[in-house]
């Protein structure tokens, strides 16, 4: 895919003011049935979209609105629109540090195997490469287990401010955070409820990982996930049209940044001063994992926690929590290889080593040596730093 420059959010002009009418001819453009639906130029979902995240559209027409983009197939206008009008409000906080990794998990979590993504920002860390996470505490469909709910039950602060996590990521002694939807782009948050209600995936899980809370003094870099074949230049679209300087797009396990660690996979990554993208395959077995679960197993042997119980739920957390844990002080299991696999993906594709091989070996003597869960240690209270 080549790169398109001259869409990035820095040029992007201020909020418009959009009308009902506006929301009027969207739906009416995308809800006429399979045959007749029409797509809308990106100055038209942006005017969607503002119109919901003002508070001033309609529910009923903005849950048809965000439904018919996804029953005909949302084009690159029409996701650019969306984003463009998500970033014109969201809090964007620069770090005082020259290079960052966005670590972008889908808001909704995992129902079919317990997140070890939670812990990689401080891994990253420890590798030298500050980071962070973004989400919120619960979303539909999956109402999965997420970095809010992981974090919070293992004591780190999931309420910090823009700033706050900033200082923290600054701190040479922290050099990651977790931070809220609800810190950084409140409007957004406010649609969780109506998302909720929808029951199906909307565009807004698709763009809401794009949406760069924080920026480093010279290059952010992506780091997300996908299930689907098709998504991979979706997001490297979006994503140089968020600024990002690169993305690395990782086939991940529920659409996670972690890759199967039973099977082989593939990252799709870009970079801003270069014109080609490219997949970069690879498999577990390069870094000696030999895996029966293709990812880190729930509780009592459940195949999923969706729908579940309250109490199964907590049980999962606890359990990815303790694991989490013992990984990042150095203890071998299914954690230590997603980290230290999602990690190697990482610093290959920062051009930090020259092979998975080498990156892997890297992150496996700096979980050995007890750095990262240091780090994972210190932002439990980051005022003591």
């Amino acid at each position: 895919m080549t790169r398109d420059a001259a869409t990035t959010a820095e040029h992007q002009p201020t909020p418009i003011a959009a009308t009902q009418a506006d929301m009027r001819n969207c739906v009416a453009k995308v809800a006429t049935g399979p045959e007749y639906s029409k797509n809308l130029s990106q100055e038209e979902a942006r005017a969607g979209m503002a119109l919901m995240l003002d508070g001033q559209a309609d529910l009923v027409q903005a849950a048809i609105y965000l439904i018919g983009l996804r029953m005909k197939r949302e084009t690159a206008d029409e996701n650019r629109g969306v984003l463009q009008a998500i970033l014109e409000r969201r809090e964007q906080t620069s770090v005082e540090v020259d290079e960052l990794i966005d670590v972008a998990d889908p808001y909704n979590g995992q129902v079919r195997g317990l997140p070890s993504a939670p812990f990689l920002a401080p891994v990253l860390a420890a590798c030298g490469v500050p980071a962070f996470s973004h989400g919120v505490a619960s979303l539909g469909p999956k109402f999965g287990i997420t970095h809010h709910r992981v974090l919070h039950a293992a004591g780190i602060p999931v309420d910090l401010n823009p700033q706050q996590a900033a200082s923290a990521i600054a701190d040479p002694n922290i050099g990651w955070a977790y931070l809220d939807q609800h810190a950084f782009c409140p409007l957004l948050y406010d649609l969780v409820d109506l998302r909720n209600r929808m029951i199906k995936r909307s565009v807004i899980h698709t763009i809401e990982v794009m949406t760069k809370p924080l920026r480093a003094r010279k290059q952010t870099h992506l780091l997300t996930g996908y299930v689907h074949k098709a998504y991979p230049p979706v997001y490297a679209d979006l994503a140089r049209f968020a600024g990002f300087e690169s993305a690395a797009i990782v086939r991940g396990v529920e659409g996670g940044v972690i890759p199967s660690l039973q099977q082989p996979s593939r990252f799709y990554q870009f970079y801003s001063q270069r014109e080609e993208d490219q997949f970069i395959s690879v498999e577990p077995t390069q870094l000696g994992i030999e895996a029966s679960w293709r990812a880190v197993s729930l509780p009592d042997g459940a195949k999923s926690i969706e729908g579940g119980s309250e109490s199964v739920f907590e049980k999962a957390v606890a359990s990815i929590v303790k694991q989490g844990e013992a990984a990042l002080g150095g203890k071998s299991g299914a954690v230590f290889d997603s980290l230290m696999y999602a990690a190697a993906i990482a610093l290959l594709h920062l051009n930090r080593f020259d092979t998975l091989t080498d990156a892997a070996e890297h992150v496996q003597k700096i979980l050995k040596s007890g750095a990262a869960f240091d780090r994972f240690v210190a932002m439990r209270d980051p005022s003591k730093n």
